[in-house]
C-alpha cells in the first residue's frame, strides 16, 4: 500500500504446532459541557486515537454515574481488583454478548478447539491495544485457552463496550477500558496495562500503533524484550514502517493490515455494512437521492460505496492513486476533487488513512446540515480541531452527534467528533471479525513459537497459505464445499494440491 515499503513474506511451515496446520489544557466552548481532567501522560506520542477536546461524560448512558472508573475501588467476585472498567455489575450482560458473538465466529473457536490442548501460546504475556467489543472478547479468551496472559486497553476512545469490559474483568483479564475516556484516560489505561511489577510482556497487539510507540517511548528497555508485535491497521502498519526505515524497530513484527483476509474482508464487507448502520442510527436519514462523497477508493472506500450506491445514493470519489481513481470510474463513480462537490454534497465521509483530507476551507464551505464523518482509524482526517473556535458554536444533538454552528446559522452534522464512525457510533458483523481476528492469533503464534533468528527486526507479512487456512475456517458456516484439483490438474498448473493456490504477488 506504501509505495516505499518493504514486505518480506513468512516461511509459512514454522512456528505453528501441528495442531493448527490445517493449513497544556483547551477551552470548551458555547454549549458544550466541560470537565477539568487530571494531568495528560503523554501529549505527544500519538494523534490517532486521542485528539479530543470533549467531555468524555457526554458520551456514557444517562443512567451511568459521573464518577470516573478510576477513582472507584472495585473487584471482581474472585477479588481480584486488577482491571478498570465502567462498572463491574454489567459483567453478565457482557457475557451474554461474548456467547452471541461465539456463534458467529467459527474459526476462532475451532482454532481454540484444536489448538488448545498443547497450548502454542504456554508462557505468551501479550498485552493489547484494541476496541473492546463481543468480538475482541473472543479472541482474547481464545488467546488465553492457547495459553497466554493478557492486559489489554481500548485502541479508541468511543468504541469499547462497558458490558463486555466488565465480564473480561470477571473473568479475570486485566482490562483497562471504558467507552467516553478522556486523552488522559486513555494513556493511562494503556500505562496500567504496561507497566506492572513482576510482569514484562513479550508480544504486543495493537491496533493503530499507540501501544506500541507508548512502550517505545516511555518503557525503551522492555521494547526490546518484546519477542513481536502484530498490528492490524494501515495507520499502525506506516508507522511501524516508519521504524523500521529508520532503523530503530528493534523487534520483528507482522503486518496483519495487508494480509489477504484482513484486507479483502474485514476493510471491504465489514465497512461495506457497517457504513450505513452507523449513519442510520446516528442520523436516521434516507440515502435514497442523497449525494455523497467519499475520500477514498481502497477497500474501505470500495465497501462504503457499493453500499450507498445500492441504496439509490449519488455517489463521488476523490483518490490520489490512479488505479484505485480508474477502478472507482470502472465501478460507475464520479471521480471528482473535494473542491468541486463540496458546496451540493449532503455527506462527507473520508478513508485514507491520511491526515487533513477535509479542512477548515472545506468545512466552512459545506451547505447546511451537511453530515461529515470519518470510516479510516485515525481521527486525523477531518480538521475537527479547526472547528473549536470562539466563533462557533457546538451543540450536542445525541451521543455521538454534533452539530457545529456557524455564525450565520449554518451548521454541519459532526459523527464520533471525526473518529471511526462504525465502531464509535455502532456495531460491526461478527463474523467478518472473525476472519481478522483467527489471522491475528496466528501471527502470534507464529512470531511466539518462531526460532530465534527467523525474523529480522523488520515488518513482515504472513504466508498465503495461511490467508487459505484462515479462509477454509469460515467455509463450513455456508456449507461450502471446495473443488479438488487432480493429480494432473495440480501437475499442469505446476500447484500443491493443498495450496497455496496463488502466487504471493497475485492480488485478489
Amino acid at each position: 500500500m506504501l509505495g516505499s515499503k518493504k514486505k518480506y513474506i513468512v516461511n509459512g511451515n514454522s512456528g505453528i504446532k501441528a495442531q493448527i496446520q490445517f493449513a497544556d489544557q483547551k477551552q470548551e466552548f458555547n454549549k458544550r459541557p466541560t470537565k477539568i481532567g487530571r494531568r495528560s501522560l503523554s501529549r505527544s506520542i500519538s494523534q490517532s486515537s486521542t485528539d479530543s477536546y470533549s467531555s468524555a461524560a457526554s458520551y456514557t448512558d444517562s443512567s451511568d454515574d459521573e464518577t470516573s472508573p478510576r477513582d472507584k475501588q472495585q473487584k471482581n467476585s474472585k477479588g481480584s481488583s486488577d482491571f478498570c472498567v465502567k462498572n463491574i455489575k454489567q459483567a453478565e450482560f457482557g457475557r451474554r454478548e461474548i456467547e452471541i458473538a461465539e456463534q458467529e465466529m467459527p474459526a476462532l473457536m475451532a482454532l481454540r478447539k484444536r489448538a488448545q490442548g498443547e497450548k502454542p501460546l504456554a508462557g505468551a504475556k501479550i498485552v493489547g491495544c484494541t476496541h473492546i467489543t463481543a468480538q475482541t472478547a473472543v479472541l482474547m479468551e481464545t488467546l488465553g485457552a492457547l495459553g497466554a496472559q493478557c492486559r489489554w486497553a481500548a485502541c479508541n476512545i468511543y468504541s469499547t463496550l462497558n458490558e463486555v469490559a466488565a465480564a473480561l474483568a470477571e473473568s479475570g483479564f486485566p482490562v483497562f477500558a471504558w467507552k467516553g475516556e478522556s486523552e488522559d484516560d486513555f494513556w493511562w489505561c494503556i500505562d496500567r496495562c504496561v507497566n506492572v511489577e513482576g510482569w514484562q510482556p513479550n508480544m504486543i497487539l495493537d491496533d493503530g500503533g499507540d501501544l506500541t510507540h507508548w512502550i517505545y517511548k516511555k518503557y525503551p528497555n522492555m521494547f526490546k524484550k518484546i519477542k513481536g508485535i502484530v498490528e492490524e491497521s494501515v495507520t499502525g502498519v506506516h508507522r511501524l514502517y516508519q521504524l523500521s526505515k529508520a532503523g530503530k524497530l528493534c523487534v520483528p513484527a507482522m503486518n496483519v493490515n495487508d494480509s489477504v483476509t484482513k484486507q479483502k474482508f474485514d476493510n471491504l464487507y465489514c465497512c461495506r455494512e457497517s457504513i450505513l448502520d452507523g449513519l442510520k442510527r446516528t442520523t436516521d436519514m434516507m440515502f435514497g437521492g442523497k449525494q455523497v462523497v467519499v475520500c477514498g477508493y481502497g477497500e474501505v472506500g470500495k465497501g462504503c460505496c457499493a453500499a450507498l450506491k445500492a441504496m439509490g445514493s449519488i455517489v463521488y470519489v476523490t483518490e490520489i492513486d490512479p488505479i484505485c481513481a480508474l477502478q472507482a470510474c470502472m465501478d460507475g463513480f464520479r471521480l471528482v476533487k473535494l473542491n468541486e462537490v463540496i458546496r451540493q454534497v449532503d455527506i462527507v465521509i473520508t478513508c485514507t488513512g491520511n491526515k487533513n483530507v477535509v479542512t477548515r476551507e472545506h468545512l466552512d464551505r459545506m451547505k447546511n446540515s451537511c453530515i461529515v464523518c470519518n470510516m479510516g482509524h485515525s481521527n486525523t482526517e477531518i480538521d475537527v480541531a479547526s472547528l473549536r473556535t470562539p466563533e462557533l458554536t457546538w451543540e450536542r444533538v445525541r451521543s455521538q452527534v454534533d452539530h457545529v454552528i456557524w455564525p450565520d446559522g449554518k451548521r454541519i452534522v459532526l459523527l464520533a467528533e471525526g473518529r471511526l464512525l462504525n465502531l464509535s457510533c455502532s456495531t460491526v458483523p461478527t463474523f467478518v471479525l472473525s476472519i481478522t481476528a483467527t489471522t491475528q492469533a496466528l501471527a502470534l503464534i507464529e512470531l511466539y513459537n518462531a526460532p530465534e533468528g527467523r525474523y529480522k527486526q523488520d515488518v513482515y507479512l504472513l504466508p498465503k497459505k495461511m490467508d487459505e487456512y484462515v479462509a477454509s475456517l469460515h467455509l463450513p458456516t455456508f456449507d461450502a464445499h471446495l473443488t479438488e484439483l487432480t493429480d494432473e490438474q495440480a501437475k499442469y498448473l505446476g500447484l500443491n494440491k493443498n495450496g497455496p493456490f496463488k502466487p504471493n504477488y497475485y492480488r485478489y
